[in-house]
């Protein structure tokens, strides 16, 4: 029985492939069809598809062309070890979304009970999340969520309400010339402190994030009341 020879374009049309990508695998060494016409064109024998179903299934699986072919040239290559692999990935996409609904869902909440939206205050929101995602780890976005369910709602609107008052009364003693050693200045600073505190859950790393989200983030400082020498002055207050 004459085994069945296929041309490139067969290939491609069969299985849905492109005949550039079919070209590209063959000029990388993962699928070269041993067999050639007397013009020089590709055939494709059984063998050579059955190597493409395995390396269609291993793409699926996310693995770069690169990897393939050495999983597909190594005879103690372990499919198992694949799966287990893409499944992780998985897992960790699957946590990323949920990451991500639940910071929309944070969303959505504050700004549901305010009527119509400016376009402005959701691009505000977006840039807020990616600022976060810039200086805080996974964990840390994960840990400031639960703390946030923690606290509930009520408390963290009074928190950001009291924030830009706090900051303001801070800075009128600093433009008074209050010493840091002022009763009412360092009255202030523990109020500061305890905001802080709130927010961060006691967590150093946390607190460390947010510094460097301030001095990375001038403008995030300025748009907050933090410029100006502000900072600087705390830090004083608090002797360190």
């Amino acid at each position: 029985m004459t085994e069945e020879l296929l041309k490139v374009g067969d290939v491609a049309t069969r299985t849905g492939l492109s005949v550039r990508a079919l070209h590209h695998y063959d000029e990388i060494g993962l699928l070269s069809p041993g067999r050639r016409t007397r013009a020089g064109h590709r055939l494709y024998a059984g063998g050579d598809v059955a190597r493409l179903l395995r390396i269609r299934s291993l793409q699926q699986l996310g693995l770069p062309l690169d990897e393939i072919g050495r999983c597909l040239d190594d005879p103690e290559f372990a499919p198992l070890a694949v799966l287990d692999r893409h499944i992780a990935a998985l897992r960790e996409r699957a946590a990323e979304a949920e990451r991500l609904r639940s910071r929309l869902e944070a969303l959505r909440e504050r700004l549901s009970g305010d009527g119509e939206v400016p376009v402005g205050q959701f691009l505000d929101a977006i840039e807020e999340m990616t600022m976060f995602e810039k200086y805080y780890s996974k964990e840390q976005l994960a840990q400031l969520q639960a703390r946030a369910e923690a606290l509930g709602e009520d408390t963290i609107r009074a928190a950001e309400a009291e924030w830009p008052r706090l900051i303001a009364a801070m800075r009128d003693k600093m433009a008074a010339g209050a010493p840091p050693d002022d009763p009412e200045v360092m009255a202030l600073a523990r109020r500061w402190d305890e905001l802080i505190e709130q927010f961060t859950g006691g967590d150093d790393g946390i607190r460390e994030s947010l510094a460097n989200l301030y001095r990375g983030e001038p403008q995030v400082a300025e748009e907050r009341g933090l410029d100006g020498g502000l900072g600087d002055y705390v830090r004083r207050v608090r002797r360190e």
